[in-house]
């Protein structure tokens, strides 16, 4: 099957496979978006690859999302692979996508974090190894509307099946007036939300003080975090807290809401969780902040989808009272390095969670003044994406 690296030209037809499959459309700003990734221009590499018919049209498609690292001082690039879409048509195309995406130059790693019970046991036939070895199969998550977390399971079971036609005939279910018109963030003393992620400010410090440490990281600084919450496709501005001791940051943390399906609940995904060494104790706090405000803002439950066990010793008491997800290998990679392996600790913001994250829908009547209303006025946030019109 014909493979080649995805083109500008293609987005139409991208969004038509994601069509296909129920699975969140970008607009064409969206697309370029993608383009514009800071660490795929250092090194000029591919959005993605597609297998094309006898015309050089998109039939199957992997998205290729490039990450910067940070180890000491050496600058380091990994790759995970997102949006892996083959119709039933194109049985088998998976595996020349995959090979592409695998056959990438000058990273340290290509991984996935996200994959799914059916693609799992693929990854084991490229010499991908699940890990980390004691949670890759972990997710974490804690409900905080429990009956809108069971009308989600009940919808489940009773439409789970059907087509991703049939579904979006059924229209958006589970909405939550309180997304678009949240009350203000309840925060205890050292925890203030981050309205400046830039060069000279206490985050940028935080960051430079984290890769200081010699970890292996993939780089947050505010170049990237700043392209990361320009996605214009997003609809809710990102929520990002910070944890103060002494007058300067030593944890972060970012949260987006994201309703996986038409049928499922609004969800409050961690995308990111981290702290200094000196500050273990910033994680609990942290989480639990978000997770004491996920309902205020219309979500059903608070996820946490990339663990590691020094993550889940530190989520303290939160912890035994999450709800345990997952249960197969969603965490694969190849890392070149063998001395590497053990140095990368990988968390959410490493994986394509951002990328792919469903963004809720606007209601018709507030798209255009929800930006500067629910996500400036409400919320006190002046971080994050632009909004346009999501037709």
């Amino acid at each position: 099957m014909p493979v080649r690296p995805i083109r500008g030209s293609d987005y139409d037809a991208l969004n038509r496979l994601h069509r296909q499959v129920g699975w969140p459309e970008r607009s064409q700003a969206g697309w370029r978006w993608l383009e514009q990734n800071p660490a795929r221009l250092d090194i000029d590499a591919p959005v993605g690859w597609v297998v094309v018919d006898q015309n050089d049209e998109p039939a199957a498609m992997l998205g290729n999302l490039i990450q910067r690292f940070r180890h000491g001082d050496r600058v380091l690039h990994g790759a995970t692979g997102f949006s892996i879409i083959v119709p039933p048509a194109r049985k088998g195309a998976s595996r020349s996508l995959i090979k592409a995406f695998l056959a990438q130059s000058g990273l340290f790693a290509r991984y996935t974090l996200n994959a799914n019970s059916r693609s799992a046991p693929l990854y084991r036939l490229f010499g991908m190894s699940p890990g980390p070895v004691e949670t890759h199969a972990l997710k974490l998550s804690w409900a905080v509307d429990r009956l809108a977390c069971l009308k989600g399971r009940l919808l489940r079971k009773l439409l789970g099946h059907i087509s991703a036609e049939a579904a979006t005939r059924l229209g958006e279910r589970l909405m939550n007036p309180r997304l678009f018109r949240p009350g203000r963030l309840s925060l205890p003393a050292n925890v203030v939300v981050l309205r400046d992620v830039g060069e000279g400010s206490a985050y940028a410090d935080f960051w430079r003080a984290l890769a200081g440490e010699g970890r292996l990281l993939a780089d947050r600084g505010p170049e990237i975090l700043d392209w990361r919450l320009s996605d214009p496709d997003q609809t809710l501005a990102p929520v990002l807290l910070g944890l103060e001791r002494d007058g300067r940051l030593v944890g972060a943390a970012t949260a987006m809401m994201n309703k996986t399906s038409l049928i499922e609940p609004p969800c409050l995904d961690i995308v990111d969780l981290v702290a200094l060494k000196s500050a273990p104790e910033a994680i609990e706090a942290l989480a639990g902040v978000l997770i004491d405000n996920a309902r205020a803002l219309g979500a059903a439950k608070v996820r946490l989808q990339v663990t590691t066990p020094d993550i889940l010793d530190q989520l303290g008491a939160l912890a035994p009272k999450a709800r345990r997800e997952g249960g197969w290998g969603h965490c694969h990679a190849i890392v070149d390095d063998p001395a590497l392996i053990q140095s990368w600790a990988p968390t959410p913001f490493d994986g394509d969670y951002a990328v792919c994250a469903r963004a809720v829908p606007l209601p018709r009547a507030w798209r255009a003044p929800i930006r500067s209303q629910a996500g400036q006025a409400q919320t006190g946030l002046t971080t994050g994406p632009r909004f346009v019109p999501a037709e």
